[in-house]
């Protein structure tokens, strides 16, 4: 069966890593002459310059161009391995981690009344965060243990509330627990972004904040893991997998038309040659008559040579703003690497902040994390549009992604995995199954 991915980004090269594993035969062409696509690392901080068209040489301030490697679409990846922290969990089922290096992050923040604060999560940091008072505390903390102990199989752990009916927002009504402080625990926590989860059942957002705590008691300064040299690593780390098994990559491969016959794609033609193929995934920007626009975000990166104050000079970090601290319907998200993560000059640091844009000014939606990280050295701006799939794709065999949203996570990428893979075989995408099979799938390449 074979099987034609169109652009090396992220989301393609994990699905043709599994892809390839599963015994299908994959060809995967990208335009671009590096890997990564929108989600790639950019190297040497010349070429950065250079694609946001700033005139100039790279300022001397900057060190060497070589030492930099760029995201231009940032995530951190949840460090706990379990069911909920899907990529984590991909990453290790297919081994891809053989070829990767990651590094904690040092901390995590959430925005209140201008200021940051270290997100508490467990008992201990609840107790002695300055971000609630006294009475606030022993409440949140009292929620905490509730969350910790609650299990959907269980009964007596759940103190009457039906997982399946029982709304989130009654659950912060049980334990009087306020709206900042619902907030962040909704936004910091279980990583929502937006309030819509309030009136939905609970189980989803218990789940989430469990998967925040145990990752944060894995490592202990935040739950976030980043890899050395960038998010770029990542799809070189797939590419690789797949052609262990007998996937093709070409780069600088131009795609002048998808090849259709009674409504189904049958090939790729490119430079006059064509590529048949049975299944194909693509993003939207090779199809845009398959898909919709749905929104637009906004990411700014910025240059510094300086930690974010009052985070206690760390060097790496996430803050996310809630959209009540800033009279916004979506969240604003900040995450900020390093020379320590091996992606800038010794003693500079990148600093992101995104969010989707709701006015004619997307700056200014930015301006209070932007206000975070002054000074700023250099900042490079870009505006770019959200699509998502108009059809299933099960007629035509054509599998379209969705654009990355603003999230720093990689949680929503991997839900747009798990349906894609859903559309083109039928079923899910099950991890206990991958894992049983693991040593056959994997034994030979594990050697």
């Amino acid at each position: 069966q074979n099987i034609n991915l169109l652009r090396l980004f992220l989301l393609e090269c994990i699905l043709s890593g599994i892809m390839s594993v599963k015994g299908k035969k994959v060809l995967h062409m990208d335009r671009n002459s590096y890997y990564g696509a929108e989600s790639a690392s950019i190297t040497p901080l010349d070429d950065l310059f250079k694609r946001f068209n700033i005139p100039g040489e790279l300022p001397a301030s900057m060190g060497k161009g070589r030492d930099w490697n760029v995201d231009l679409i940032p995530k951190f990846l949840m460090a706990n391995g379990t069911l909920q922290s899907q990529l984590v969990r991909m990453l290790l089922i297919t081994q891809v981690t053989r070829y990767l290096d990651f590094k904690v992050i040092e901390g995590s923040y959430v925005y209140k009344g201008g200021k940051i604060y270290k997100v508490p999560s467990t008992e201990t940091e609840a107790l002695s965060s300055s971000l609630m008072g006294l009475f606030e505390k022993r409440r949140f903390r009292k929620f905490l243990i509730f969350v910790a102990n609650f299990d959907e199989n269980d009964p007596k752990t759940m103190e009457g509330v039906d997982p399946k009916t029982t709304t989130m927002r009654a659950i912060f009504q049980k334990f009087s627990l306020g709206q900042e402080v619902i907030d962040f625990t909704g936004h910091s926590l279980a990583l929502y972004r937006t309030d819509d989860y309030l009136d939905k059942p609970c189980l989803d957002a218990i789940n989430r904040i469990k998967l925040y705590s145990e990752s944060l008691a894995r490592y202990g300064k935040s739950p976030y893991l980043y890899p050395l040299y960038g998010l770029g690593e990542l799809p070189q780390g797939f590419a690789r997998l797949s052609a262990i098994y007998g996937g093709t990559y070409m780069l600088n491969k131009p795609i002048e038309e998808i090849v259709m016959e009674n409504g189904k794609v049958v090939g790729v033609k490119s430079e006059g040659e064509i590529a048949k193929c049975k299944q194909l995934i693509c993003d939207p920007s090779y199809l845009m008559d398959r898909a919709k626009k749905v929104g637009q975000v906004i990411r700014v990166i910025c240059i510094l040579s300086h930690p974010i104050a009052n985070t206690g000079d760390i060097n790496s970090c996430q803050i996310i703003i809630p959209q009540n601290q800033v009279n916004r319907k979506h969240d604003i998200y900040v995450c900020m690497i390093s020379f320590a993560h091996n992606v800038a000059a010794a003693g500079k640091y990148i600093a992101i902040a995104s969010t989707t844009v709701e006015t004619n000014d997307p700056e200014k939606e930015v301006k209070p994390a932007l206000d975070l990280l002054e000074p700023i050295e250099q900042k490079f701006v870009s505006i770019s549009d959200l699509y998502e799939p108009t059809d299933l794709g099960t007629e035509s065999q054509i599998f379209i992604s969705r654009s990355y949203d603003a999230t720093t996570h990689f949680e929503t990428t991997c839900d747009d995995i798990k349906d894609i893979y859903r559309r083109m075989t039928g079923s899910d995408f099950d991890f206990a199954e991958m894992e049983r099979k693991k040593q056959d799938i994997f034994g030979d390449a594990a050697e």
